[in-house]
């Protein structure tokens, strides 16, 4: 092809020369040079030409075959993402299958084994059945997603009907030469039993509020219902009901030691209402309640102790309203009250020595309506430096009812309307920096060997 355009031009180049004729002459004439010249230079202009020709075209062929090659490079890079994209919309679908899969295990695995440790709870053994708390409660730390309903199994539990087995001294189990029945023996072993396995339900509950918030074993935030339940015993002391709600509404404390001491209540709400303190001791020492909603509103108390010594009520509401401590010694010696309002509104102390060397500092502590009658009522030592304190409408009845030593430096607090009958009311030695109010009309008809320091 190359040479037929050659030759084209070659004959083009004639043409456009006239087509010059060489006489063969004996010699060279400057014509015919002159024509060779001409020859030679058409000649040289086609090869040129045409070279130019051939490389423009191979320089074209060249681009296009480059670009060419580059789409389909770029084809081919394309092919190659959507093959990557499609790999991994596989790979990914492939992770969530077996995630899906995975959970569905381990859903599964959770369901056997909370049936598991259900069935074992439900067992006559009592061995059984403390398996199943064990088996529970590690449950409850694995399965976040359904530790409260573990939480709430373990609850149950505690709120079935039981009955405290008698005292160590008359639980020796005894035969027929001790002329106690077999069966009375075998009972008083079971109640033991059960016993045992309650126990440490409340243990393993203290236990996992101890925990920081931030530990996944943690149960602090959730829900505790022991509404109505029996207890005999138990150690929570240093728990963190840190939000949620728990209740202990209408419980009987009767027997045994139940520990509260370094208790946190920081949020949430936590009821005593309608509890019965009947025997033994329930103590809140050094427990803190800053926040939330604490009620014992309607608790009674029938013997035993109860304990709030140097325990702090700093925010929130305390409702103590219509609780009645008639038996026994309720104590509140050295507790501070520091901000929130606190409730004694009808209460009923009777025979109980009650805030010893507390501290009124803050906030709102009323005792409006209450009675305290017989035996020794004692706020010696206390100090009433800020806040609200009402004993608006107060009985003191008989007994001695003593603020001996007491320092009143700040706040507002009043004894509007009280009633003072009987016994010995003594304010022996305290200091008024600010004089709490008195109704004056009521003061002066009361005989009751009321001693008040003059201002």
């Amino acid at each position: 092809m190359a040479f037929l355009l050659v030759g084209a031009l070659i004959v083009a180049a004639f043409w456009g020369a006239g087509w010059p004729a060489f006489k063969r002459d004996a010699s060279v004439t400057a014509a015919t040079l002159f024509d060779l010249l001409k020859l030679a230079f058409a000649v040289v202009a086609g090869v040129g030409g045409v070279a130019a020709l051939v490389v423009a075209y191979r320089r074209q062929r060249v681009a296009e075959h480059t670009n060419k090659l580059a789409e389909f490079a770029h084809q081919l890079a394309h092919a190659a993402d959507l093959r990557a994209e499609e790999a991994k919309a596989f790979a990914e679908a492939a992770d969530e299958r077996a995630k899906v899969e995975t959970e569905r295990n381990g859903v599964r695995l959770f369901n056997e084994r909370f049936a598991k440790a259900s069935e074992q709870l439900g067992s006559e053994k009592a061995a059984v059945r403390l398996a199943g708390v064990y088996a529970m409660a590690g449950l409850a730390d694995d399965w976040r997603q359904g530790r409260q309903t573990c939480i709430d199994v373990l609850c149950a539990y505690v709120r079935m009907p039981y009955t405290p087995p008698a005292d160590a001294s008359s639980e020796t189990p005894t035969r027929a030469e001790d002329q106690t029945p077999i069966g009375a023996a075998d009972e008083a072993r079971a109640a033991r039993e059960e016993r045992e396995v309650r126990h440490t339900v409340i243990r393993l509950v203290g236990r996992h509020l101890r925990l920081a918030d931030d530990d996944p074993a943690s149960w602090c935030g959730y829900d505790f219902d022991f509404t109505g339940a029996v207890f005999d015993g138990g150690d929570l002391t240093g728990a963190r009901f840190n939000g949620g709600d728990v209740s202990f509404e209408g419980a009987t404390f009767g027997g045994g030691d139940v520990s509260f001491d370094r208790a946190t209540f920081s949020g949430g709400k936590v009821s005593f209402g309608g509890a019965t303190f009947s025997s033994g001791k329930v103590s809140f020492e050094d427990a803190e309640f800053s926040g939330g909603r604490v009620l014992f509103g309607g608790a009674a108390l029938s013997g035993g102790d109860v304990l709030f010594t140097k325990a702090t009520f700093s925010g929130g509401d305390v409702f103590f309203g219509d609780a009645t401590f008639s038996g026994g010694e309720v104590f509140f010696g050295g507790v501070t009250f520091s901000g929130g309002q606190v409730f004694f509104d009808r209460v009923r102390f009777t025979g109980a020595k009650v805030f010893y060397m507390a501290m009124f500092s803050g906030g709102l502590v009323s005792f409006e309506n209450t009675v305290f009658s017989d035996g020794e009522v004692f706020f010696g030592e206390s100090i009433f430096s800020g806040g609200e304190i009402s004993f608006d409408a107060a009985a003191f009845r008989g007994g001695k009812v003593a603020f001996d030593r007491a320092t009143f430096s700040g706040g507002n607090v009043s004894f509007k309307y009280v009633i003072f009958v009987g016994g010995n009311v003594s304010f022996r030695t305290a200091r008024f920096q600010v004089p709490p109010k008195f109704d004056d009309g009521l003061l002066g008809n009361t005989p009751n060997g009321l001693t008040l320091p003059q201002k």
